[in-house]
């Protein structure tokens, strides 16, 4: 797909003023005649920092188009957020004189513009008071980021699954309720500090259960085996397993379920489950899910094991799944906001599942392990970057 172009105005750029801006702190790029400052996606490029560091200053068009990585149409959508001008080629020999004059021009149109979006803000809070978010052009995005989006997607009928999956660097707020939008966004290191104390506590107890050897596993109604101290660790490794198959089902059977286009009460679940996140992919405060919600799925979950396994046969397969969860849902933060070394077994995972939201939505469902993808023929194919 050909890469998407602008035609708001923006500063002529010289050659000399892009050649200033090859640092982490300060990054520029070219594509073709367009300046981008690419400084702020540095830290989330699926291919790490010094892929975008080492181009700086340089035209990355043909090194987009691949190969060996062709980017997808929303990455190039993506690029254009960070788009500030046209590079002037023949304006490298400008005089002091004229730089200045230039850019005393600039401030006062700088000055005028920012004046002017003020006043537009002030009357936009005047008419709701979810305006929380940038502007957006409504003939264009579908929706008003102005306000909540909860109750709007569903709407969208057979717009809504292109939608969603053409991501936008915008916060978003689903709800007008304070409290219940404030119940939507957590911190990623709130997922140990509420899960942690629980896997220890169940872990100990499990382990000094099983140390008095009174446990059995009864396979049949007159024959029973022991069940020893050091089944432990096997029986917490079962769990994990057993939570990694729970982790690619979910992801895929409930969080990429197609809502038919007619339902709106399906469409709007679907955006609060998940679709949220593929629209914003980099808002912070939603890549984990929220203790409460997820003490719902885990107390499903410890019915289940339960119900299979009695007794603390089944605690410790549960303990080993609800490890695995926390690991998920704070690998999932990192995927999004890590910087993983350059052939590292998570700067693997982090290059596909940003693939995942970019490019093959319905693909690539394992977050921590591509297992699963394996058997179920659901793999994204490995580009090298």
């Amino acid at each position: 797909m050909s890469p998407p172009t602008t035609t708001s105005r923006r500063l002529l750029l010289s050659e000399r003023e892009v050649s200033r801006h090859r640092t982490a702190d300060s990054c520029w790029v070219l594509r073709g005649s367009r300046v981008y400052d690419v400084t702020a996606f540095l830290r989330l490029h699926p291919g790490g920092e010094a892929l975008i560091a080492g181009r700086a200053g340089t035209d990355v068009g043909r090194v987009m188009e691949g190969p060996p990585h062709g980017h997808s149409g929303n990455a190039w959508r993506w690029m254009e957020q960070y788009y500030i001008g046209e590079l002037d080629r023949t304006g490298c020999t400008h005089t002091a004189q004229t730089l200045r004059e230039r850019r005393t021009m600039e401030k006062e149109d700088g000055d005028r513009q920012k004046a002017t979006e003020e006043r537009e803000e002030e009357q936009e809070e005047e008419v709701s008071p979810f305006n929380l978010c940038s502007s957006m052009d409504l003939d264009k995005d579908l929706v008003d980021w102005r306000k909540p989006l909860a109750w709007q997607v569903g709407y969208l009928g057979e717009k809504y699954d292109a939608w969603v999956h053409q991501p936008v660097d915008q916060p978003i707020r689903l709800f007008g309720n304070s409290f219940l939008e404030a119940n939507t966004k957590t911190s990623w290191y709130w997922v140990p500090v509420f899960w942690l104390p629980i896997i220890f506590y169940f872990s100990w107890y499990c382990f000094t259960t099983l140390a008095q050897e009174t446990t059995r596993l009864s396979l049949t109604p007159d024959f029973s085996i022991p069940v020893h101290k050091y089944s432990f660790p096997l029986l917490f490794a079962l769990g994990w397993f057993l939570w990694s198959f729970i982790e690619y089902s979910i992801h895929r059977f409930i969080f990429h379920m197609k809502p038919p286009a007619n339902n709106y009460y399906l469409i709007t679940l679907h955006f609060l489950l998940h679709g949220q996140h593929h629209k914003s992919p980099f808002d912070g405060s939603r890549l984990v899910f929220p203790p409460g919600l997820a003490s719902i799925l885990m107390g499903c979950l410890y019915l289940a094991v339960r119900g299979v396994l009695p007794g603390v046969l089944g605690d410790c397969v549960f303990v080993g799944a609800l490890c695995g969860y926390v690991v998920y849902d704070v690998i999932h933060y990192y995927l999004h906001y890590g910087s993983p070394k350059r052939g590292s077994y998570l700067y693997s995972m982090k290059a596909l599942h940003v693939k995942h939201h970019f490019e093959h939505q319905r693909a690539g469902f394992g977050i921590t392990t591509t297992f699963w993808d394996q058997p179920f023929n659901t793999t994204i194919p490995d580009d090298k970057f």
